[in-house]
């Protein structure tokens, strides 16, 4: 089989899974069917494995690598990407020799990084850019896609600065997701405020913002709320007290302007739902210095 066609058609796929399933995709009912290329399926990864080479392929390179979800933040971080380590065992056995291909041929690949179980975020193109056999580890880099969308092929990033600006954009993203993954695993998928579950319409809200000192990305320093309560939570037109309980700013509740904010206003004085493990809870100093925030803005 054609390999640089299958990479092709593995990204394609992707396109599609992302776009209906939003920027991380479950494995089961969704990465596990694989995809196809002619009348051949091939799988996207191996979930017990991190370094993947489909058996369709003719090439010798990987076609994709994975990160779990246990570690704190993936792969440690460069400006230039990510260091990736080879699979432990012999320096020549085939997954390693699957990597080193990769910076060998300089062929794309996808690097999947877990969010939380089960869930995967798929970054493509990426590239092994640099190979170092003493430290059993690679260098995986971002890429780009080019040219119209039914017909994008994969390319590196050439310029340092693009690249740089490439990995940074990504390591954001990937802390936010990884944060928002454990947040809403405590919290069973479901908006702390009004239980909402859908998961696609839920986000990790920080107690403590990231930039402040006290603001490292820990379970008990978030709360998992809907769309509608983060942006409320954020602007403090809703506020978490340090014993659980929702309030809604008092401009808000001497407003009268739709069924919306009448929803918005029944949750004034309600408990949130924590969960159950202690050590996930909301933390309550924390909270009692954001609450001291919202009272003073909110009146």
């Amino acid at each position: 089989m054609n390999d640089e066609g299958i990479r092709a058609r593995c990204f394609a796929a992707l396109d599609v899974l992302c776009a209906q399933h939003g920027i991380d995709v479950p494995y089961r009912g969704g990465l596990d069917a694989g995809f196809r290329y002619g009348p051949t399926k091939i799988p996207f990864l191996s979930p017990q494995k991190g370094i993947f080479h489909a058996a369709a392929q003719t090439g010798p390179a990987a076609l994709s690598i994975n990160t779990s979800w246990k570690s704190p933040y993936g792969d440690a971080e460069l400006d230039e990407g990510y260091l990736y380590a080879y699979r432990s065992g012999a320096l020549d056995q085939p997954d390693n020799r699957a990597l080193r291909q990769s910076f060998v041929l300089q062929v794309p690949l996808v690097y999947f990084v877990a969010t939380r179980p089960g869930w995967y975020r798929p970054l493509y193109p990426y590239y092994v850019t640099s190979d170092d056999p003493t430290e059993r580890r690679v260098l995986v880099s971002p890429g780009q896609m080019v040219g119209p969308f039914d017909e994008r092929a994969a390319a590196p990033l050439e310029s340092p600065i693009a690249r740089n600006y490439a990995v940074r954009e990504t390591r954001v993203r990937l802390h936010q997701a990884v944060f928002r993954g454990r947040v809403l695993r405590a919290y069973a998928s479901t908006c702390t405020i009004c239980r909402l579950k859908e998961s696609r319409l839920l986000d990790a809200s920080h107690i403590a913002g990231d930039l402040e000192a006290n603001g490292e990305p820990i379970v008990s320093n978030g709360l998992s709320l809907c769309s509608i309560h983060h942006r409320a939570f954020d602007n403090d037109l809703v506020g978490v007290s340090p014993d659980y309980e929702v309030h809604v700013s008092r401009r808000l509740l001497d407003d009268e302007d739709g069924p919306m904010l009448e929803l918005l206003k029944t949750f004034h004085q309600a408990p949130i739902s924590v969960p159950t493990k202690r050590v996930w809870q909301p933390d309550k100093e924390r909270l009692a210095e954001r609450f001291h925030r919202f009272v003073a803005v909110s009146g």
